[in-house]
């Protein structure tokens, strides 16, 4: 059986401890819980006809003031990059987070998520700047954490990925 380390990174609050529980144990919380540092969890899944386990690195959020330390991203196989679409200024902090793992710790397979689809109507991302990471060959889902939508197939994608 294979293991892969993969992070989730991404601004606080976009809902990457959610969608991890979301994808984990099939439960979602409105409760809003700062995760200080790192937690880890697991799954198993089956990508073709091998058995994956992830082993899923929920890493605190960024902001102005703290930077994701990227000793935590060493010896990962890829990234979860999340943003939340409610909050435009987060793709921006996803950026800047991929292109600091990009520089520090090289390339390496990720998926963009842009979290909160149960709030479209109240998007604040637009679909310009996503047409254009798209078209600079990043791959950009829409998950939701409350609802569940998205959030087997970003994991299983990433996962997918990591195998081929």
């Amino acid at each position: 059986m294979l293991q892969k380390k993969v992070c989730v990174l991404g601004a606080f609050g976009v809902g990457k401890t959610t969608l991890i529980r979301r994808f984990v144990e099939s439960i979602f919380s409105e409760a809003y819980l700062t995760t200080v540092g790192v937690k880890v969890d697991k799954k198993t899944l089956t990508v073709g006809a091998q058995y994956l386990t992830l082993i899923l690195w929920d890493i605190a959020g960024q902001d102005e003031v703290n930077a994701v330390r990227m000793s935590y991203v060493r010896g990962a196989a890829g990234y979860l990059l999340v943003a939340d679409g409610t909050r435009a200024e987060t793709l921006t902090v996803a950026r800047s987070i991929h292109a600091r793992v990009v520089a520090e710790v090289g390339l390496m397979p990720f998926l963009l998520l842009l979290n909160k689809a149960d709030l479209h109507e109240s998007w604040d991302i637009s679909s310009e700047p996503v047409a254009v990471l798209e078209e600079a060959g990043w791959v950009v889902l829409r998950t939701s954490a409350k609802t569940g939508e998205g959030v087997e197939e970003a994991f299983q994608g990433l996962a997918q990925r990591l195998v081929s």
